[in-house]
């Protein structure tokens, strides 16, 4: 990728005119089965672009109530669309078509409308569950219905695509716009795509440049992504496994619970019966040696990813192992 980087023909993105960024977006839109692609700085403005593109002050958005959007995007959507949320519990991360039916808001002047309903797969806070693209057609189905757009979280959208074997268009068919992350376990060093049809990427990118998206010889940047793109989807499988051997041998130790089945690259565990918090335990473990992510008072996160080995998974065990024994 530094290699990519290096020799990576560059141009004005501002004026449309970097062909590496432009090569990205084209290949970006044929893997998502949308007309067009825009590369944004991070999911985060891919995401908030999208919330501002779709919607007007004064609407409202249906999404899941542990959503990244919801819950980790601080509070962009009320701030930059001047939107408000619904937001749903469902189950693994995703809510069902009849809860969405019932949260679309009536034509009533004292109801806000609702401009979008937002999904997320795979789903962070529920372990990095897989949304299939059934459960996706039932929610798209009361979408249209309705007359709302639907805007996919697509950060891991790709692990999604390979725990299941199929494209990633199998997904995007049942969303208007989705947003994908190259820099997690595609290994890219920076950057979203946003993609949809090619009248909203076209409003899409005045927003990017509202929010200072605008990139200028950004090729740098889009050739270890297009990299990525192209060379490290199939990998994942191997994370996949990675993050399967880690939750069985967790399985097996004292005090410790895996509390979502693992489908993908993430593993939440519950560490209360060990006499830690999450935050003192995630000090330990970086203190052998081993970093993860205190999620809740008493969950922790980790996660697999292209520079973690199978003998660094073992050696997590163990490390584990020793705090609990």
């Amino acid at each position: 990728m530094r290699q990519a980087m290096a020799s990576a023909e560059v141009g004005d993105d501002v004026y449309q005119e970097d062909p590496s960024v432009r090569a990205l977006e084209e290949r970006a839109a044929e893997l998502t089965g949308k007309e067009a692609a825009l590369f944004v700085t991070s999911g985060t403005q891919g995401n908030q672009v999208a919330v501002a593109t779709h919607c007007v002050p004064g609407q409202e958005i249906i999404l899941e109530a542990d959503a990244h959007l919801f819950l980790y995007e601080g509070g962009a959507a009320s701030a930059f669309a001047g939107v408000q949320t619904y937001a749903i519990k469902g189950t693994n991360g995703m809510f069902s078509a009849e809860q969405v039916r019932r949260a679309i808001r009536p034509e009533d002047d004292h109801d806000p409308e609702t401009g979008l309903i937002c999904l997320e797969n795979t789903h962070n806070r529920a372990g990095g569950a897989v949304i299939s693209p059934e459960q996706m057609k039932d929610v798209y189905d009361v979408a249209k219905a309705y007359n709302v757009p639907v805007h996919l979280d697509g950060a891991r959208l790709f692990h999604a695509a390979v725990a299941l074997g199929q494209p990633l268009s199998s997904f995007t068919q049942y969303t208007d716009t989705v947003q994908l992350c190259l820099s997690k376990g595609l290994g890219a060093p920076v950057g979203s795509i946003l993609a949809g049809d090619a009248s909203f990427i076209k409003r899409a990118r005045k927003w990017r440049k509202r929010l200072g998206g605008g990139w200028r010889q950004a090729g740098v940047l889009a050739a270890p992504a297009l990299l990525a793109l192209n060379t490290m989807v199939e990998r994942l499988a191997e994370d996949h496994e990675h993050a399967k051997i880690l939750a069985d041998g967790i399985h097996g130790l004292h005090g410790l619970t895996v509390i979502h089945k693992v489908e993908t690259n993430i593993i939440l565990v519950d560490v209360e019966k060990t006499g830690h918090t999450s935050d003192t335990f995630v000090e330990a473990l970086k203190e052998r040696g081993v970093r993860a992510v205190a999620f809740d008072p008493y969950i922790v996160r980790f996660v697999t990813h292209k520079d973690v080995s199978k003998d660094d998974v073992m050696q997590t065990l163990a490390v584990l192992s020793s705090l609990v024994s």
